[in-house]
């Protein structure tokens, strides 16, 4: 179902997102190999330092390009690899849970051709990344909740706090522990053991909260830090996001239709057989609740649009939809066997058909002239030229599709003073869409002359900037 896509550039739904990742991953291989020092396109004449995320999985692609070379293909066989790891993960988990081989199936089966996660498969995303470490994190907390291996425990920890590292709204994850090691203080009280195993549990945890607190501050009106504490937020706005999230993207992108029966018996079989009153599942519960406490708390961020942003609750929906599946197989009525294996089946049909135009060139979610011409702009001016482009209002599409550093503008907002500032920055080249921009008379007395046009871009050098 991937095939045909692995050697295709970026497209599609955030693309935005994708270029600011791949970006990353091309400024590693290609500028510095220091994971501190994570660089974007738009960056004027600075060196382009932008830290959000640990850039632990951009850093391990330019890695793999040390090897291979710098290929988009690369990338996509590498966030497959990491499809796969999360899938298996999502086997694991449930076989650590339920110990039924028919629920670890059928959950990581229903997983696997979840929408939107069929989509980012291949996508360079970190939210990929952090997805797969928390689920292998759960499932190795749920390992030594078995077994006691203080391994287990020790690789838990790791794989969290990588997670929450890579993203984090996976931070969350911690919940789980947290609420084990406080029900059972509050049972036994405090001894050496415990202590030791609470060490092995949160010891790495201070790489994530570190990481963040050095660097959340230079997130200047970053949304995702406010949530709804942002001034322009509005409860009657974030009940319509909750119910559009709740009827369309939940069915439709997180699940699948064909999983939503699975689903929906899933919350009912775990009510009616009371699995509240076990201890796994209060820990699980534990999460969901604050699971949907942070998508109340980023409901701004996430609008209708960000599906992204539901990838921590992947797991628990999975959860719910593996033991739903399997109880709906096991229900003595044949009716419901020959049902479940019906949309089971039907899982990877759906999830094409709701994703099949999600890599479409001709509808990339971005002036396609940036796509069909990219060679041609690319070499029309020398790499290290640093340009000014637009419009885009990512600031990273279009720097990535023309391989330039620079400046970028959006909504027609370049005057000539800006670009007169740019020019005196080192700015020796415009690449634009816009032509209300480059027909301003006072932006075309910055002009010399026209080096290229391909579609709607046109490509301008730049004049001198006058020596002082």
């Amino acid at each position: 179902m991937h095939f045909s896509h692995f050697s295709k550039d970026l497209m599609g739904l955030h693309v935005w997102r994708q270029t600011q990742t791949q970006s990353t991953i091309n400024n590693f291989y290609e500028e510095d190999m220091n994971i501190l020092a994570p660089r974007r396109n738009d960056r004027g004449d600075s060196e382009g330092v932008f830290r959000m995320e640990f850039p632990l999985m951009q850093w391990l692609i330019a890695c793999v390009y040390n090897v291979t070379g710098k290929h988009i293909l690369i990338t996509r066989l590498f966030m497959f690899l990491i499809g796969f790891l999360s899938i298996s993960g999502m086997y694991r988990l449930l076989g650590a849970l339920f110990d039924k081989p028919m629920v670890s199936v059928f959950g990581a089966w229903a997983f696997t051709f979840s929408p939107s996660f069929y989509y980012y498969t291949i996508n360079p995303l970190p939210d990929n990344f952090a997805l797969c470490c928390s689920i292998w994190g759960l499932t190795f907390f749920f390992f030594w909740y078995k077994n006691k291996q203080a391994s287990q425990l020790i690789i838990s920890s790791l794989l969290l706090s990588v997670g929450a590292l890579c993203k984090l709204p996976f931070i969350i994850y911690y919940i789980v522990p947290i609420v084990y090691f406080a029900i059972l203080i509050a049972k036994a009280g405090m001894d050496k053991k415990i202590i030791s195993q609470l060490f092995q549990a949160f010891g790495f945890s201070i790489l994530p909260i570190a990481w963040y607190l050095a660097v959340i501050p230079d997130w200047e009106g970053n949304l995702i830090v406010k949530g709804v504490l942002n001034k322009d937020s509005s409860g009657l706005q974030i009940l319509i996001y909750a119910f559009q999230n709740l009827s369309s993207t939940l069915p439709e992108l997180l699940l699948n239709y064909g999983s939503v029966l699975f689903f929906l018996s899933g919350i009912y079989l775990a009510f009616k057989k009371s699995f509240f009153r076990k201890q796994k599942f209060i820990l699980l519960a534990s999460l969901g609740l604050l699971t949907i406490l942070y998508y109340f708390f980023e409901a701004n961020a996430i609008g209708i649009n960000h599906d992204y942003y539901f990838f921590p609750f992947f797991p628990l929906l999975f959860i719910l939809v593996g033991y739903g599946a399997c109880q709906l197989y096991a229900a003595k009525n044949r009716l419901y066997r020959y049902l479940t294996i019906c949309l089971l089946l039907i899982l990877p049909i759906t999830c094409y058909l709701r994703m099949r135009d999600a890599w479409n060139p001709d509808a990339p979610k971005f002036n396609s002239d940036l796509l069909r011409f990219k060679t041609e702009l690319r070499n029309a001016v020398p790499k290290d030229a640093l340009v000014v482009a637009g419009n885009d209002v990512s600031h990273f599409i279009f720097l990535y599709y023309i391989d330039k550093k620079g400046w970028g503008f959006q909504d027609d907002r370049l005057n000539s003073d800006i670009l007169q500032s740019m020019i005196v920055n080192g700015a020796q080249y415009l690449y634009s869409d816009a032509p209300s921009v480059y027909t301003n008379p006072e932006i075309a007395n910055l002009l010399d002359k026209l080096v290229l046009e391909k579609g709607s871009i046109r490509i301008y050098s730049l004049k001198t900037a006058p020596s002082e």
